[in-house]
C-alpha cells in the first residue's frame, strides 16, 4: 500500500466546532495494540486532562471517543506508523496533512503533546506554552510530553495553563 492508502493506526477524532485538538507524534506500541490513544499505564495524558479541568473525571484510554463531547479532539503527526519517536522512519511525520486537517476543521486551539510533535509540524524549535504563530485561525500550544519515557521533562503547570486557556476560550465563545 502507498502511504496515502495505508490505514491509520488510530483514527482521527476531529470535527468542526472543537475547542481543542491534541496532536502527538505517533501512537505508541501499547496504544496501537489497544486501539486507544495514550494507552500505556505510565502515560500521564488522561490524568493531566482531568487535573487540568479539561474532563470532569479521569477517562480511561478506551473512552477517547467521548472527548468531542467536551470539545476536544485527537490526532497524530504520524498516522500510519507506531512506536517511539526514535523508531519511526524519517518520513513518518506528515506536517502538510496535519495542517490541512487543522485548517479544514478549524479548532480554536491545537495543543502539541511534546516539543518534538510541535517541531515536526512547524519545522522549527519551540518553547512550551502558547505560541505566537497560528495555523489558519487556530492558536497553538506546546506541552511537555505525558509519556513515561519523557518523565524528566514533565511539568503539570503547562497543562494547567492550557486548561485555563481552554476555559477562557469556551467562556468567550
Amino acid at each position: 500500500m502507498s502511504p496515502s492508502t495505508d490505514p491509520h493506526i488510530l483514527p482521527d477524532l476531529l470535527r468542526p466546532g472543537l475547542t481543542l485538538v491534541f496532536c502527538g507524534t505517533a501512537a505508541g506500541k501499547r496504544s496501537a495494540a489497544e486501539g486507544a490513544y495514550y494507552a500505556h499505564p505510565g502515560n500521564l495524558f488522561w490524568r493531566a486532562l482531568f487535573e487540568a479541568g479539561l474532563t470532569p473525571h479521569r477517562l480511561a484510554p478506551a473512552e477517547f471517543p467521548q472527548l468531542p463531547g467536551y470539545g476536544i479532539g485527537l490526532t497524530d503527526l504520524a498516522k500510519r506508523h507506531s512506536g517511539n519517536d526514535s523508531e519511526l522512519p524519517r518520513d513518518a511525520f506528515d506536517a502538510n496533512e496535519l495542517i490541512a486537517k487543522i485548517e479544514r476543521h478549524a479548532p480554536r486551539l491545537l495543543a502539541f503533546t511534546s516539543k518534538n510533535a510541535a517541531r515536526g509540524a512547524l519545522g522549527h524549535a519551540v518553547d512550551y506554552g502558547l505560541q505566537d504563530e497560528t495555523i489558519g485561525s487556530t492558536q497553538l500550544f506546546v506541552l511537555p510530553s505525558p509519556s513515561g519515557q519523557a518523565r524528566g521533562h514533565w511539568n503539570l503547570a503547562h497543562w494547567l495553563a492550557l486548561g485555563e486557556l481552554y476555559r477562557t476560550i469556551n467562556t468567550n465563545a
